[in-house]
Order: C-alpha cells, then sequence, then structure tokens
C-alpha cells in the first residue's frame, strides 16, 4: 500500500464534535496537519470533517467510542491504513456531571470513570504499538486545573482527572521516543457543563462561566505549541485558565 503524501503530522483527535476537540481540529488543519476525528456524534463529526475539507485541510471522521476498545483500535486501524502511521493522538474526550458525594449518584461516577480514564488508556492502549514500531509519537492527554486542585462537587472528576497526570507522567517516564504532554485547562466555553443533573450545581458552575472563561481554540493553541516542537523538545505539562480565575 502506497500511503498518500501528507503535510504536517497525522493527528487523531477523541470527543472531536464540541469545544476543544472541535477547536483542535480546525486549527491544527489549518496549520496543515491531517486530522482523524473521533466521536460518537457520526452527523456532526461529517460536517466539521466537511468544513475542514472545503477550507483546504485534511479530516478523516470515524465514529469512535473512548470506552470500547475495539472500537478504539479500529479507528487507529482506519487512520493507519489511510495515512501510513499516526503522529499523534489527542485524549480530549470527556465528561463532567458535577455532583455532591452524598447524592451518591453512582452511574454518574461509574461513566466519569469509564470515559475520563478508560478512555484515556484505551487510547494509549491503541496507539502504543504503532507508536513504538514508528519510534516516535506524541500523546497528548487533556486532564484539567481540577486535576491540580478539588473543589465541592468535583471530587470524582478531580479523582480522574489526577488519576490522567499521574498515567501520563508515568509513561513519560518509560518512554524515549515518546512524547507525552498533560494539557490541563481552566475554566473554557465547552458543552462539560451541559452534563450537570442538579440544577443548583449547574446554576453554579454556569455563573463561574460567566465571570470568567476561555473559548476552546486557546486551548487549541496551546496543544499546537507542544505539538509544533522539535522531536527532541518534550512539554511535559500546560495549564491553561482564564486570568480572572482564582
Amino acid at each position: 500500500m502506497t500511503s498518500p503524501q501528507i503535510t504536517g503530522k497525522v493527528v487523531l483527535i477523541t470527543g472531536a464534535t464540541s469545544g476543544i476537540g472541535e477547536a483542535t481540529a480546525r486549527h491544527l488543519a489549518a496549520g496543515g496537519h491531517s486530522i482523524v476525528l473521533g466521536a460518537r456524534r457520526t452527523d456532526r463529526l461529517t460536517a466539521i470533517a466537511r468544513d475542514i475539507q472545503q477550507a483546504g485541510g485534511q479530516a478523516m471522521p470515524r465514529e469512535l467510542d473512548v470506552t470500547d476498545l475495539d472500537s478504539v483500535k479500529a479507528t487507529v486501524a482506519a487512520a493507519r491504513a489511510r495515512h501510513g502511521r499516526i503522529d499523534v493522538l489527542v485524549n480530549n474526550a470527556g465528561i463532567m456531571p458535577l455532583s455532591f458525594m452524598a447524592e451518591l449518584r453512582v452511574d454518574d461516577w461509574n461513566r466519569m470513570i469509564d470515559v475520563n480514564l478508560r478512555g484515556v488508556l484505551n487510547g494509549i492502549a491503541a496507539v502504543l504499538p504503532v507508536m513504538s514500531e514508528q519510534k516516535s509519537g506524541h500523546i497528548i492527554n487533556v486532564a484539567s486545573v481540577s486535576g491540580h486542585r478539588v473543589d465541592p462537587t468535583a471530587a470524582v472528576y478531580s479523582a480522574t482527572k489526577f488519576a490522567v497526570r499521574a498515567l501520563s507522567e508515568g509513561l513519560r517516564q518509560e518512554s524515549r521516543d515518546l512524547r507525552v504532554t498533560v494539557v490541563s485547562p481552566g475554566l473554557t466555553r465547552t458543552e462539560l457543563f451541559d452534563g450537570i443533573a442538579n440544577p443548583q450545581v449547574e446554576a453554579g458552575a454556569r455563573a463561574m462561566l460567566d465571570q470568567a472563561s476561555i473559548p476552546p481554540c486557546a486551548i487549541a493553541e496551546a496543544i499546537g505549541f507542544a505539538i509544533g516542537q522539535p522531536d527532541g523538545v518534550d512539554v511535559n505539562e500546560l495549564v491553561v485558565r482564564p486570568t480572572a480565575q482564582g
């Protein structure tokens, strides 16, 4: 099989249909990278990929469920079949159904573990053999400032993001050919807040969002900065938050 001529790097992005994932896909495509967009909402995926292509970029949409390892492996295989390699994985998919522990929203706890942590692990498991064979690659895990601090209603969410930072550091220390970056966004205007079931908690979160937040493109640009460094330079961690955020 002959791989097509590609400008820039081949970048697989999970959770690519909105927020940080969508902004990153558009930003990197505009910079000449070839994007593989993965998410569950196929209609939205197709629309974003079409926009990128009409603007002169390269984008391949793939239905993807990060909680299903077989689904992630299939997306990686499709990306590799088309491009011959995978240079960057952006583990971005995440959910944030905030609640007080006493509410005992166990199903929400389990969903956060499945998407925010197991989804990251599934991404790593799917691309690591490819990147090991290439002897190069870059895994970017989107964590959160909640991976640096814990606030009321965010205990389980913070736990998943602390875990993402821990496994990223472990992977970094085990790797010599692989770059590993953690990007921790502060208050960012995304759909994450749509999953909060408690009306009081949601109102409080949206009030903070209205007072101090940044657009998803700010995080996309940080991710682009990490990707754009020379191969021997590994930007290990970036915390990007609004200036006004406490």
